[in-house]
């Protein structure tokens, strides 16, 4: 995915869920109480009998409680609007009701380590999807002190919060964004969705590695924002190819595909790269190639966010071979998948979302590395497979560390399954 706000419908559109995050924040540090029972004093006539005395038995040393790790996290609940005489338009409470949801799914995966010892503070601030309020957050000190923090989430809001924080310092996690971190230029930012030039350097990687073409075809609409994924993919397979693999690039007007015949083969695969997000270049385009896979050999490599598409019929994307790329695939046949299930409808009632496993994926890898003492400001960070994506992060100079990891799905029986 490649686009935080035009998920799923969330967990659900209900206001009274709001009104209860209070509560789930209060619960989100509560210290553990140990209940001592008070002595009771007995009164007697008998005379008191003597016994021998024994020695005092020393008290049982008490293993002192690992320090709290401190997290801060940031979402745009919107709280304001929970308030008498305010109330939630549509998008904002589908903001708000993703924050719960990520939120949920993160304090799990803590109370789960908690469970083995570990010790967490969680702090909760609101950013009201709102660059002054985060810009503020960034001055606040309980923030600013924190061992990681995690969130802004929309792009305004990390560029106007990470501004303030831009010396040497703690981690700075954006969750669900995957804009470029050249959009922010900060050293501590860990981008935790990849950015889609990596969604292109992973198709292009697949395709130099595992298919081994003689040729390439993309077709262009001409709209020059196609030129952020086809540079990079380009750029990779000239890398991995040693230029082997010509790459042939064309604009194509109307569907009009029949120019390319004469550069087709009739026994190999003959591979396309669409990188548009148009709908009416994709119908129109997509109909010409299926025309053309009658007579030809097809693999089709499109843009990731062609997933959520719902005008892109399974059953012309199976017959064209057709792949993409992808970071939100869960395996609910998973043994770990069910045990989190189980535990999520436990805790909170209801099933978990997309953000909800988000969250819980990102709760447990960041929650293991402050319990093991890793060291953040380490080159490499450590590699991580999740329930809803594997973290493999690199560290660019100035631009902190960038999750690179996607996968390859494929139409098979008219769902997307991983290619193993």
């Amino acid at each position: 995915m490649t686009s935080v706000r035009n998920h799923r419908p969330p967990l659900s559109g209900n206001k009274w869920f709001i009104f209860v995050l209070a509560a789930l924040i209060l619960g989100a540090c509560s210290p553990k109480v140990r209940t001592v029972p008070s002595s009771t004093v007995k009164t007697t006539t008998e005379n008191p009998v003597t016994k021998p005395v024994k020695p005092a038995e020393k008290p049982p040393v008490k293993t002192p409680e690992a320090k709290a790790s401190v997290i801060s996290l940031i979402l745009p609940f919107g709280l304001d609007h929970a308030a008498g005489g305010q109330r939630y338009t549509a998008a904002k409470l589908k903001m708000a009701n993703m924050s719960v949801e990520y939120y949920q799914g993160f304090k799990l995966a803590l109370d789960s380590l908690t469970a083995n010892g570990s010790n967490y503070k969680l702090q909760i601030f609101d950013s009201k999807d709102d660059a002054a309020q985060a810009h503020s957050l960034g001055l606040n000190p309980q923030v600013k002190n924190s061992e990681i923090i995690v969130g802004p989430v929309f792009p305004d809001d990390v560029k106007a919060f990470t501004a303030m924080l831009t010396s040497a310092r703690k981690p700075i996690v954006s969750p669900l964004s995957p804009a470029a971190p050249a959009t922010f230029k900060n050293q501590n930012l860990v981008t935790m969705t990849p950015p889609l030039e990596y969604h292109a350097m992973g198709a292009a990687t697949f395709i130099a590695k595992s298919i081994k073409p003689k040729k390439v075809f993309i077709l262009n609409s001409g709209f020059s924002a196609e030129k952020l994924y086809t540079s990079p993919f380009k750029r990779t397979l000239d890398s991995l190819s040693k230029r082997k693999i010509q790459v042939v690039n064309i604009t194509v007007v109307r569907g009009n595909l029949t120019p390319l015949a004469a550069q087709l083969s009739n026994k190999d695969q003959n591979i396309f790269l669409v990188p548009s997000t148009k709908q009416a270049f994709l119908m129109v385009t997509l109909k010409s190639l299926d025309t053309l896979s009658k007579k030809f050999p097809v693999t089709l490599f499109g843009h990731p966010n062609w997933e959520k598409y719902t005008f892109l019929k399974a059953a012309l994307l199976q017959r064209l071979n057709t792949h993409i790329t992808s970071t939100d695939k869960v395996n609910y046949k998973s043994a770990e998948t069910n045990t989190f299930l189980r535990s999520y409808r436990r805790t909170y009632h209801a099933e978990p979302t997309d953000y909800a496993i988000k969250g819980f994926d990102q709760g447990l890898y960041f929650g293991k590395l402050l319990a093991d003492g890793e060291n953040m400001n380490k080159p490499d960070l450590q590699d991580f497979t999740g329930l809803h994506n594997s973290f493999h992060f690199i560290k660019k100079p100035g631009l902190g560390w960038i999750n690179t990891h996607v996968d390859i799905l494929r139409y098979q029986n008219f769902d997307l399954k991983k290619v193993e």
